[in-house]
Protein backbone atom coordinates (compact mmCIF):
# COMPACT_ATOMS: atom_id res chain seq x y z
CA UNK A 1 0.00 0.00 0.00
CA UNK A 2 2.53 2.13 0.27
CA UNK A 3 4.19 1.80 -3.06
CA UNK A 4 1.35 2.97 -4.76
CA UNK A 5 1.25 6.73 -3.65
CA UNK A 6 4.97 6.85 -4.50
CA UNK A 7 4.56 5.84 -7.96
CA UNK A 8 1.65 8.14 -8.76
CA UNK A 9 3.52 11.16 -7.41
CA UNK A 10 6.49 10.17 -9.49
CA UNK A 11 3.86 9.82 -12.93
CA UNK A 12 2.28 12.83 -12.01
CA UNK A 13 5.73 14.73 -11.28
CA UNK A 14 6.50 13.02 -15.17
CA UNK A 15 3.75 14.80 -16.76
CA UNK A 16 4.44 17.94 -15.84
CA UNK A 17 7.47 18.06 -16.62
CA UNK A 18 6.35 16.70 -20.29
CA UNK A 19 4.29 19.18 -20.11
CA UNK A 20 6.60 22.34 -18.87
CA UNK A 21 9.00 21.30 -21.34
CA UNK A 22 6.11 21.05 -24.03
CA UNK A 23 5.25 24.45 -23.06
CA UNK A 24 9.02 25.69 -23.26
CA UNK A 25 9.18 24.66 -26.66
CA UNK A 26 6.31 25.54 -27.78
CA UNK A 27 7.05 29.72 -26.32
CA UNK A 28 10.66 29.05 -27.75
CA UNK A 29 9.07 28.22 -31.28
CA UNK A 30 7.04 31.55 -30.97
CA UNK A 31 9.88 33.72 -29.81
CA UNK A 32 11.72 32.22 -33.11
CA UNK A 33 8.99 32.89 -34.97
CA UNK A 34 8.72 36.37 -33.83
CA UNK A 35 12.43 37.43 -33.93
CA UNK A 36 12.11 35.83 -37.93
CA UNK A 37 9.44 38.12 -38.42
CA UNK A 38 11.53 40.85 -36.99
CA UNK A 39 14.56 40.67 -39.04
CA UNK A 40 13.99 38.35 -42.10
CA UNK A 41 14.02 40.68 -44.85
CA UNK A 42 17.68 41.82 -43.21
CA UNK A 43 19.03 38.30 -44.48
CA UNK A 44 18.66 39.47 -47.91
CA UNK A 45 20.78 42.07 -47.70
CA UNK A 46 25.01 41.85 -47.62
CA UNK A 47 26.92 43.04 -44.61
CA UNK A 48 29.44 44.83 -46.78
CA UNK A 49 29.79 47.92 -44.71
CA UNK A 50 32.29 48.19 -41.90
CA UNK A 51 32.56 51.29 -39.45
CA UNK A 52 34.90 53.26 -41.44
CA UNK A 53 32.46 53.31 -44.51
CA UNK A 54 29.47 54.34 -42.36
CA UNK A 55 31.63 57.14 -40.90
CA UNK A 56 32.82 58.33 -44.11
CA UNK A 57 29.07 57.80 -45.74
CA UNK A 58 27.97 60.44 -42.90
CA UNK A 59 30.64 62.86 -43.40
CA UNK A 60 30.15 62.98 -47.45
CA UNK A 61 26.67 63.67 -46.79
CA UNK A 62 26.54 66.22 -44.30
CA UNK A 63 29.63 68.58 -46.40
CA UNK A 64 27.47 69.69 -49.05
CA UNK A 65 26.46 72.40 -50.77
CA UNK A 66 24.28 73.74 -47.74
CA UNK A 67 27.49 75.02 -46.78
CA UNK A 68 29.39 75.35 -49.80
CA UNK A 69 27.02 77.30 -51.74
CA UNK A 70 23.99 78.56 -49.08
CA UNK A 71 26.09 79.91 -46.58
CA UNK A 72 26.41 83.18 -47.99
CA UNK A 73 22.82 83.97 -48.07
CA UNK A 74 22.76 82.69 -44.58
CA UNK A 75 25.92 85.12 -43.86
CA UNK A 76 24.41 88.01 -45.77
CA UNK A 77 20.56 87.38 -43.48
CA UNK A 78 21.91 87.47 -40.46
CA UNK A 79 25.34 89.01 -39.99
CA UNK A 80 28.59 87.78 -38.95
CA UNK A 81 28.36 86.57 -35.22
CA UNK A 82 24.73 85.46 -36.33
CA UNK A 83 25.75 83.26 -39.17
CA UNK A 84 27.76 81.82 -36.31
CA UNK A 85 25.30 81.53 -33.68
CA UNK A 86 23.02 79.61 -36.15
CA UNK A 87 25.30 76.99 -36.69
CA UNK A 88 26.88 76.33 -33.02
CA UNK A 89 22.65 76.44 -31.76
CA UNK A 90 22.02 73.99 -34.79
CA UNK A 91 24.84 71.92 -34.16
CA UNK A 92 24.05 71.14 -30.60
CA UNK A 93 20.46 70.39 -31.40
CA UNK A 94 21.67 68.13 -33.72
CA UNK A 95 24.24 66.24 -31.63
CA UNK A 96 21.60 65.79 -29.00
CA UNK A 97 19.45 63.87 -31.90
CA UNK A 98 22.28 62.38 -32.35
CA UNK A 99 22.83 60.39 -29.06
CA UNK A 100 19.16 59.77 -29.19
CA UNK A 101 19.43 58.00 -32.86
CA UNK A 102 22.44 56.41 -31.52
CA UNK A 103 20.23 54.69 -28.63
CA UNK A 104 17.11 53.59 -30.49
CA UNK A 105 19.51 51.91 -33.30
CA UNK A 106 21.65 50.07 -31.48
CA UNK A 107 18.62 48.23 -29.80
CA UNK A 108 16.78 48.23 -33.12
CA UNK A 109 19.46 48.07 -35.57
CA UNK A 110 16.86 47.99 -38.89
CA UNK A 111 17.82 48.71 -42.44
CA UNK A 112 15.93 52.27 -43.15
CA UNK A 113 16.55 52.95 -39.54
CA UNK A 114 13.90 55.84 -37.94
CA UNK A 115 11.26 54.08 -41.01
CA UNK A 116 10.97 50.93 -39.09
CA UNK A 117 11.87 52.28 -35.51
CA UNK A 118 8.89 54.77 -35.71
CA UNK A 119 6.46 51.60 -36.89
CA UNK A 120 7.93 49.61 -33.89
CA UNK A 121 7.90 52.28 -31.62
CA UNK A 122 4.59 54.39 -32.08
CA UNK A 123 2.29 53.59 -35.08
CA UNK A 124 2.15 51.43 -38.56
CA UNK A 125 0.70 54.11 -39.86
CA UNK A 126 3.35 56.66 -39.00
CA UNK A 127 5.85 54.60 -40.28
CA UNK A 128 4.06 54.36 -43.97
CA UNK A 129 3.50 58.08 -43.61
CA UNK A 130 7.62 58.43 -42.81
CA UNK A 131 8.97 55.58 -45.35
CA UNK A 132 7.55 57.74 -48.09
CA UNK A 133 8.29 61.31 -47.05
CA UNK A 134 12.01 60.09 -46.92
CA UNK A 135 11.98 58.33 -50.40
CA UNK A 136 9.93 61.17 -51.72
CA UNK A 137 12.80 63.23 -50.04
CA UNK A 138 15.75 61.16 -51.68
CA UNK A 139 14.34 60.79 -55.12
CA UNK A 140 14.24 65.39 -55.22
CA UNK A 141 17.21 65.19 -56.52
CA UNK A 142 18.90 68.97 -55.41
CA UNK A 143 22.39 67.62 -54.73
CA UNK A 144 22.48 66.43 -58.12
CA UNK A 145 21.02 69.60 -59.28
CA UNK A 146 23.87 71.14 -57.67
CA UNK A 147 26.46 69.55 -59.49
CA UNK A 148 25.24 71.08 -62.54
CA UNK A 149 25.26 74.55 -60.90
CA UNK A 150 28.85 73.86 -60.02
CA UNK A 151 30.40 72.65 -63.50
CA UNK A 152 29.27 76.10 -64.53
CA UNK A 153 32.24 77.84 -63.08
CA UNK A 154 34.46 75.65 -65.42
CA UNK A 155 32.40 74.97 -68.43
CA UNK A 156 29.76 76.94 -70.97
CA UNK A 157 28.44 73.72 -72.22
CA UNK A 158 24.47 73.19 -71.60
CA UNK A 159 23.88 72.15 -67.73
CA UNK A 160 21.71 69.27 -69.06
CA UNK A 161 25.19 67.14 -70.99
CA UNK A 162 27.01 67.41 -67.04
CA UNK A 163 23.74 66.24 -65.15
CA UNK A 164 23.52 62.99 -67.82
CA UNK A 165 27.39 61.78 -67.10
CA UNK A 166 26.66 62.56 -63.14
CA UNK A 167 23.50 60.25 -63.65
CA UNK A 168 25.20 57.90 -65.38
CA UNK A 169 28.29 57.40 -63.03
CA UNK A 170 25.86 57.29 -59.62
CA UNK A 171 23.69 54.64 -61.49
CA UNK A 172 26.52 52.48 -62.02
CA UNK A 173 28.28 53.24 -58.93
CA UNK A 174 24.93 51.83 -57.22
CA UNK A 175 24.10 48.99 -59.75
CA UNK A 176 27.07 46.40 -58.16
CA UNK A 177 27.79 46.13 -54.32
CA UNK A 178 27.40 47.91 -50.89
CA UNK A 179 31.18 47.11 -50.23
CA UNK A 180 31.88 48.80 -53.58
CA UNK A 181 30.17 51.79 -52.87
CA UNK A 182 31.11 52.30 -49.20
CA UNK A 183 34.77 52.36 -50.47
CA UNK A 184 34.22 54.72 -53.66
CA UNK A 185 32.66 57.46 -50.94
CA UNK A 186 35.38 56.52 -48.32
CA UNK A 187 38.07 57.67 -50.89
CA UNK A 188 35.77 61.02 -51.56
CA UNK A 189 35.76 61.03 -47.98
CA UNK A 190 39.02 61.30 -46.92
CA UNK A 191 39.83 63.66 -49.63
CA UNK A 192 37.28 65.69 -49.11
CA UNK A 193 38.23 65.96 -44.87
CA UNK A 194 41.86 67.28 -46.38
CA UNK A 195 40.35 69.74 -48.29
CA UNK A 196 38.39 71.46 -45.88
CA UNK A 197 41.31 70.98 -43.69
CA UNK A 198 42.93 73.27 -45.74
CA UNK A 199 40.13 75.76 -45.74
CA UNK A 200 40.40 75.94 -42.22
CA UNK A 201 43.88 76.55 -42.78
CA UNK A 202 43.38 79.39 -45.27
CA UNK A 203 40.70 81.16 -43.88
CA UNK A 204 43.28 81.74 -40.57
CA UNK A 205 45.99 82.57 -42.70
CA UNK A 206 43.70 85.24 -44.23
CA UNK A 207 42.26 86.56 -41.05
CA UNK A 208 45.88 87.18 -39.19
CA UNK A 209 46.98 88.83 -42.37
CA UNK A 210 48.99 86.28 -44.34
CA UNK A 211 47.67 87.60 -47.15
CA UNK A 212 50.22 90.12 -49.25
CA UNK A 213 47.75 92.36 -50.33
CA UNK A 214 45.29 92.28 -47.21
CA UNK A 215 45.94 93.59 -43.89
CA UNK A 216 44.83 91.43 -40.17
CA UNK A 217 41.91 91.34 -40.36
CA UNK A 218 40.74 89.77 -36.51
CA UNK A 219 37.96 90.50 -35.79
CA UNK A 220 37.08 93.31 -37.28
CA UNK A 221 33.61 92.39 -39.49
CA UNK A 222 32.10 90.45 -36.61
CA UNK A 223 32.42 94.06 -34.92
CA UNK A 224 30.92 95.96 -37.47
CA UNK A 225 28.05 93.68 -38.75
CA UNK A 226 27.29 91.25 -35.84
CA UNK A 227 23.67 90.97 -36.25
CA UNK A 228 21.40 92.07 -38.92
CA UNK A 229 17.67 92.79 -38.83
CA UNK A 230 15.38 91.65 -41.70
CA UNK A 231 11.66 91.37 -41.73
CA UNK A 232 10.97 94.34 -39.17
CA UNK A 233 13.46 96.69 -37.11
CA UNK A 234 15.14 96.41 -34.31
CA UNK A 235 16.19 93.85 -31.96
CA UNK A 236 12.91 91.79 -32.87
CA UNK A 237 14.07 91.95 -36.86
CA UNK A 238 17.43 90.55 -35.60
CA UNK A 239 16.07 87.78 -34.03
CA UNK A 240 14.00 87.33 -37.46
CA UNK A 241 17.02 86.99 -39.61
CA UNK A 242 18.32 84.83 -37.25
CA UNK A 243 15.72 82.50 -36.70
CA UNK A 244 15.25 82.14 -40.79
CA UNK A 245 19.19 81.98 -40.54
CA UNK A 246 18.84 79.07 -37.90
CA UNK A 247 15.75 77.01 -40.67
CA UNK A 248 17.94 76.97 -43.50
CA UNK A 249 20.97 76.04 -41.70
CA UNK A 250 19.19 72.51 -40.74
CA UNK A 251 19.88 71.49 -44.49
CA UNK A 252 23.56 71.96 -44.19
CA UNK A 253 23.20 69.45 -40.81
CA UNK A 254 20.72 67.30 -43.33
CA UNK A 255 22.74 64.14 -43.41
CA UNK A 256 24.15 63.29 -40.04
CA UNK A 257 21.29 60.65 -39.33
CA UNK A 258 22.73 58.65 -42.36
CA UNK A 259 24.50 56.34 -39.41
CA UNK A 260 21.78 53.68 -38.68
CA UNK A 261 20.66 53.73 -42.02
CA UNK A 262 22.60 50.56 -43.34
CA UNK A 263 22.04 48.41 -40.13
CA UNK A 264 21.10 45.31 -42.15
CA UNK A 265 24.13 46.19 -44.30
CA UNK A 266 26.82 46.92 -42.02
CA UNK A 267 29.32 44.73 -39.62
CA UNK A 268 28.75 44.29 -35.76
CA UNK A 269 26.23 47.36 -36.71
CA UNK A 270 25.59 48.03 -32.88
CA UNK A 271 28.99 48.68 -32.36
CA UNK A 272 29.82 50.14 -35.35
CA UNK A 273 26.91 52.70 -34.62
CA UNK A 274 27.78 53.58 -31.67
CA UNK A 275 31.25 54.49 -32.43
CA UNK A 276 30.72 55.85 -35.38
CA UNK A 277 27.53 58.10 -34.47
CA UNK A 278 30.04 59.62 -32.05
CA UNK A 279 32.65 60.14 -33.74
CA UNK A 280 31.06 61.55 -36.77
CA UNK A 281 29.80 64.33 -34.90
CA UNK A 282 32.03 65.47 -33.34
CA UNK A 283 34.19 65.73 -36.31
CA UNK A 284 31.24 67.25 -37.68
CA UNK A 285 30.62 69.88 -35.49
CA UNK A 286 34.12 70.94 -34.63
CA UNK A 287 34.82 71.11 -38.47
CA UNK A 288 31.68 72.76 -39.57
CA UNK A 289 32.26 75.02 -36.82
CA UNK A 290 35.73 75.86 -37.58
CA UNK A 291 35.12 76.17 -41.41
CA UNK A 292 31.93 78.81 -40.18
CA UNK A 293 34.42 80.79 -37.83
CA UNK A 294 36.67 80.96 -40.64
CA UNK A 295 34.23 82.54 -43.43
CA UNK A 296 32.62 84.57 -41.09
CA UNK A 297 36.02 86.46 -40.11
CA UNK A 298 37.27 86.90 -43.61
CA UNK A 299 33.88 87.83 -45.58
CA UNK A 300 31.80 90.81 -44.06
CA UNK A 301 27.86 89.84 -44.40
CA UNK A 302 27.72 93.55 -46.39
CA UNK A 303 29.63 92.04 -49.09
CA UNK A 304 28.05 92.77 -52.29
CA UNK A 305 28.65 89.81 -53.90
CA UNK A 306 26.79 87.71 -51.57
CA UNK A 307 23.73 90.17 -51.36
CA UNK A 308 23.26 89.34 -55.25
CA UNK A 309 24.28 85.19 -55.85
CA UNK A 310 25.03 84.58 -59.01
CA UNK A 311 23.27 81.41 -58.70
CA UNK A 312 26.48 78.78 -59.97
CA UNK A 313 29.66 78.19 -58.01
CA UNK A 314 30.92 81.77 -58.54
CA UNK A 315 28.68 82.83 -55.30
CA UNK A 316 29.94 80.38 -53.09
CA UNK A 317 31.19 83.08 -50.46
CA UNK A 318 34.34 80.87 -50.21
CA UNK A 319 35.17 81.36 -53.93
CA UNK A 320 34.26 84.83 -53.51
CA UNK A 321 36.67 85.01 -50.56
CA UNK A 322 39.88 83.87 -52.05
CA UNK A 323 39.17 85.80 -54.76
CA UNK A 324 39.58 89.11 -52.79
CA UNK A 325 42.88 87.68 -52.02
CA UNK A 326 44.00 87.20 -55.10
CA UNK A 327 45.29 83.39 -54.80
CA UNK A 328 44.99 82.15 -58.01
CA UNK A 329 43.35 78.25 -58.42
CA UNK A 330 42.23 78.09 -55.34
CA UNK A 331 39.16 78.76 -56.20
CA UNK A 332 39.04 75.81 -58.84
CA UNK A 333 40.62 74.10 -56.06
CA UNK A 334 37.03 74.81 -53.51
CA UNK A 335 35.00 74.62 -56.54
CA UNK A 336 35.95 70.75 -56.81
CA UNK A 337 35.71 70.21 -53.18
CA UNK A 338 32.26 71.40 -53.57
CA UNK A 339 31.63 69.34 -56.55
CA UNK A 340 32.67 66.21 -55.02
CA UNK A 341 30.27 67.25 -52.16
CA UNK A 342 27.52 67.20 -54.16
CA UNK A 343 28.39 64.25 -56.23
CA UNK A 344 28.73 62.40 -53.28
CA UNK A 345 25.19 63.62 -51.47
CA UNK A 346 23.38 63.02 -55.21
CA UNK A 347 24.87 58.97 -54.67
CA UNK A 348 23.71 58.77 -51.19
CA UNK A 349 20.68 60.07 -51.92
CA UNK A 350 20.18 57.01 -54.16
CA UNK A 351 21.43 54.68 -51.73
CA UNK A 352 18.56 56.04 -48.98
CA UNK A 353 15.69 55.97 -50.83
CA UNK A 354 16.41 51.99 -52.37
CA UNK A 355 17.10 51.39 -48.61
CA UNK A 356 14.04 53.36 -47.33
CA UNK A 357 11.94 51.04 -50.85
CA UNK A 358 13.20 47.95 -49.25
CA UNK A 359 12.09 49.04 -45.48
CA UNK A 360 8.69 49.97 -46.40
CA UNK A 361 8.73 46.70 -48.65
CA UNK A 362 9.66 44.66 -45.56
CA UNK A 363 6.54 45.27 -43.78
CA UNK A 364 4.21 44.83 -46.92
CA UNK A 365 4.20 49.19 -47.48
CA UNK A 366 5.93 48.83 -50.70
CA UNK A 367 5.81 46.17 -53.41
CA UNK A 368 7.74 43.49 -52.65
CA UNK A 369 9.66 43.33 -55.89
CA UNK A 370 11.46 46.26 -53.72
CA UNK A 371 13.22 42.83 -51.84
CA UNK A 372 14.32 41.49 -54.48
CA UNK A 373 18.58 41.74 -54.52
CA UNK A 374 21.10 40.46 -56.45
CA UNK A 375 23.93 37.99 -56.24
CA UNK A 376 25.86 40.85 -53.82
CA UNK A 377 22.97 41.61 -51.68
CA UNK A 378 22.17 44.81 -53.31
CA UNK A 379 18.20 46.21 -53.56
CA UNK A 380 18.38 46.61 -57.36
CA UNK A 381 14.46 47.21 -58.37
CA UNK A 382 14.99 50.36 -55.26
CA UNK A 383 17.82 51.72 -57.33
CA UNK A 384 15.97 51.34 -60.68
CA UNK A 385 13.22 53.31 -59.08
CA UNK A 386 15.14 55.94 -57.69
CA UNK A 387 17.12 56.50 -60.60
CA UNK A 388 14.26 56.76 -62.77
CA UNK A 389 13.49 60.11 -60.52
CA UNK A 390 17.06 61.53 -61.54
CA UNK A 391 16.09 63.26 -64.31
CA UNK A 392 13.82 66.02 -62.86
CA UNK A 393 17.53 67.65 -61.86
CA UNK A 394 17.02 68.79 -65.70
CA UNK A 395 15.13 71.44 -64.01
CA UNK A 396 18.19 73.26 -62.73
CA UNK A 397 19.62 73.11 -66.54
CA UNK A 398 17.10 76.38 -67.31
CA UNK A 399 17.52 80.02 -66.44
CA UNK A 400 15.93 79.85 -63.57
CA UNK A 401 18.49 76.78 -61.90
CA UNK A 402 19.27 78.98 -58.68
CA UNK A 403 15.99 78.88 -57.79
CA UNK A 404 14.92 75.75 -58.97
CA UNK A 405 17.62 74.69 -56.30
CA UNK A 406 16.67 76.70 -53.78
CA UNK A 407 13.02 74.87 -54.35
CA UNK A 408 14.50 71.87 -53.56
CA UNK A 409 16.19 73.06 -50.60
CA UNK A 410 13.54 74.29 -49.08
CA UNK A 411 11.51 71.22 -49.82
CA UNK A 412 14.53 68.95 -48.50
CA UNK A 413 14.78 70.92 -45.38
CA UNK A 414 11.03 70.19 -44.32
CA UNK A 415 11.67 66.33 -45.23
CA UNK A 416 15.02 66.70 -42.99
CA UNK A 417 12.56 68.07 -39.85
CA UNK A 418 10.16 65.43 -40.19
CA UNK A 419 12.87 62.43 -39.79
CA UNK A 420 14.48 64.39 -36.84
CA UNK A 421 11.01 64.59 -34.80
CA UNK A 422 10.76 60.95 -35.49
CA UNK A 423 13.49 60.51 -34.22
CA UNK A 424 12.65 62.10 -30.84
CA UNK A 425 9.16 60.55 -31.04
CA UNK A 426 10.47 56.97 -31.55
CA UNK A 427 12.86 57.57 -28.43
CA UNK A 428 10.39 58.57 -26.29
CA UNK A 429 8.03 55.57 -27.65
CA UNK A 430 11.04 53.40 -26.05
CA UNK A 431 11.45 54.98 -22.91
CA UNK A 432 7.71 54.76 -22.11
CA UNK A 433 8.10 51.09 -23.15
CA UNK A 434 11.07 50.33 -21.07
CA UNK A 435 9.61 51.72 -18.00
CA UNK A 436 6.12 49.89 -18.83
CA UNK A 437 7.64 46.62 -18.87
CA UNK A 438 10.08 46.85 -16.10
CA UNK A 439 13.03 48.02 -17.89
CA UNK A 440 15.34 50.45 -17.72
CA UNK A 441 18.00 52.49 -19.82
CA UNK A 442 20.49 50.47 -18.21
CA UNK A 443 19.65 47.07 -20.54
CA UNK A 444 20.12 48.78 -23.51
CA UNK A 445 23.39 48.12 -25.37
CA UNK A 446 24.39 51.64 -25.33
CA UNK A 447 23.27 53.94 -23.07
CA UNK A 448 23.62 57.83 -24.73
CA UNK A 449 24.11 60.33 -22.01
CA UNK A 450 21.09 62.99 -21.91
CA UNK A 451 19.64 60.92 -24.56
CA UNK A 452 16.53 60.48 -22.76
CA UNK A 453 15.88 64.36 -21.59
CA UNK A 454 17.22 65.47 -25.32
CA UNK A 455 14.54 63.47 -27.47
CA UNK A 456 11.82 66.37 -25.28
CA UNK A 457 13.77 68.81 -26.15
CA UNK A 458 14.15 68.12 -29.56
CA UNK A 459 10.88 67.36 -30.46
CA UNK A 460 9.78 70.94 -29.02
CA UNK A 461 12.74 72.78 -31.10
CA UNK A 462 12.83 70.84 -34.16
CA UNK A 463 8.46 71.25 -34.16
CA UNK A 464 9.13 75.01 -34.09
CA UNK A 465 11.50 74.94 -37.12
CA UNK A 466 9.15 72.96 -39.17
CA UNK A 467 6.14 75.07 -38.61
CA UNK A 468 7.56 78.43 -38.75
CA UNK A 469 10.40 77.89 -41.56
CA UNK A 470 7.96 79.69 -43.80
CA UNK A 471 6.98 82.40 -41.86
CA UNK A 472 7.87 85.21 -43.98
CA UNK A 473 5.02 83.98 -46.36
CA UNK A 474 2.38 85.20 -43.30
CA UNK A 475 3.86 88.66 -43.14
CA UNK A 476 2.55 92.05 -44.86
CA UNK A 477 3.52 91.73 -48.67
CA UNK A 478 5.45 88.78 -48.24
CA UNK A 479 3.82 85.95 -49.29
CA UNK A 480 5.23 84.07 -52.39
CA UNK A 481 3.40 80.68 -53.52
CA UNK A 482 6.08 78.63 -54.54
CA UNK A 483 8.03 79.49 -51.01
CA UNK A 484 4.99 78.63 -49.19
CA UNK A 485 4.37 74.79 -51.12
CA UNK A 486 7.73 74.34 -50.41
CA UNK A 487 8.50 75.11 -47.23
CA UNK A 488 4.56 72.99 -46.04
CA UNK A 489 4.22 70.91 -48.77
CA UNK A 490 5.73 68.08 -46.54
CA UNK A 491 3.53 68.65 -43.28
CA UNK A 492 0.36 67.89 -45.40
CA UNK A 493 1.72 65.18 -47.66
CA UNK A 494 2.37 63.44 -44.58
CA UNK A 495 -1.11 63.82 -42.63
CA UNK A 496 -2.54 62.48 -46.15
CA UNK A 497 -0.27 59.71 -46.13
CA UNK A 498 -1.19 58.70 -42.23
CA UNK A 499 -4.32 59.25 -42.12
CA UNK A 500 -4.91 56.92 -45.80
CA UNK A 501 -3.23 54.17 -44.42
CA UNK A 502 -4.85 54.97 -40.69
CA UNK A 503 -8.38 54.48 -42.28
CA UNK A 504 -6.87 51.96 -44.71
CA UNK A 505 -5.23 49.57 -42.20
CA UNK A 506 -7.36 50.70 -38.91
CA UNK A 507 -3.99 50.65 -37.22
CA UNK A 508 -4.05 51.89 -33.44
CA UNK A 509 -0.74 53.71 -31.85
CA UNK A 510 0.62 51.35 -30.13
CA UNK A 511 1.03 51.04 -26.21
CA UNK A 512 4.20 50.96 -24.39
CA UNK A 513 3.23 47.34 -23.19
CA UNK A 514 2.39 46.15 -26.33
CA UNK A 515 5.63 47.23 -27.79
CA UNK A 516 7.64 44.34 -28.94
CA UNK A 517 11.19 44.58 -26.69
CA UNK A 518 11.91 41.11 -25.91
CA UNK A 519 12.44 39.80 -29.71
CA UNK A 520 14.80 43.00 -29.76
CA UNK A 521 16.69 42.14 -26.08
CA UNK A 522 17.01 38.16 -27.47
CA UNK A 523 18.46 39.57 -31.17
CA UNK A 524 21.08 41.05 -28.67
CA UNK A 525 21.81 37.99 -26.56
CA UNK A 526 22.02 35.83 -29.63
CA UNK A 527 23.97 37.64 -32.15
CA UNK A 528 26.64 39.30 -29.54
CA UNK A 529 29.50 41.40 -31.09
CA UNK A 530 32.99 41.42 -30.19
CA UNK A 531 34.27 44.86 -28.48
CA UNK A 532 36.97 46.65 -30.57
CA UNK A 533 40.50 45.88 -30.59
CA UNK A 534 42.32 48.40 -28.82
CA UNK A 535 44.58 50.71 -31.42
CA UNK A 536 48.24 50.05 -31.12
CA UNK A 537 51.20 51.45 -32.80
CA UNK A 538 50.75 53.10 -36.11
CA UNK A 539 47.12 51.87 -35.81
CA UNK A 540 46.19 55.07 -34.24
CA UNK A 541 46.52 57.13 -37.27
CA UNK A 542 43.39 54.80 -38.24
CA UNK A 543 41.36 58.06 -36.08
CA UNK A 544 41.64 60.25 -39.08
CA UNK A 545 39.24 58.23 -41.10
CA UNK A 546 37.93 55.67 -38.88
Amino acid sequence: MSVQPEVSLHTQYDKEKKQNTAIEVVESLLSSLEDEALFKEESRLSRGLKQRHIQMLTLVGVFGTGLFLSSGSTLYLTGNVGMFLSYFIVGILVGLNQLANIEISCLAPFTGAIVRQSEHFIDESYGFALGWIQVYSNVIPVELAATAVVMQYWSDLNPAVWLTVFMVIIVAFNSYSIGFYGEVEFVFGVLKLLLITGLILFCAIVDLGGAHNIDRIGFRYWKETPFKAKYLVGSLGKFLAWWKAANSTIYAFGGISVISLFGGETQNPRRAICTAGKRVFYRVFSLYMLTVFGLTLILSSEDAAIASPTGDATGSPFVIAIKRVGVKGLPSVVNALVLSSAFSAANLALVQSSRNLFALASKGQAPKIFLKTNKKGLPYYGVIISGIFMPLSYMSASSGSAEVFSWFQSITSANILVGWISISLAHIGMQRALRAQGFSRDDLPYKMPFAHVGAYILLLFFTLFLFTSGFPNFMKGGFVISSFFSCYFTIAFFVILFVAWKLFKRTNIISPQDVDLKSLFRQIEETPELPAQPLTGWKWLTLLWS
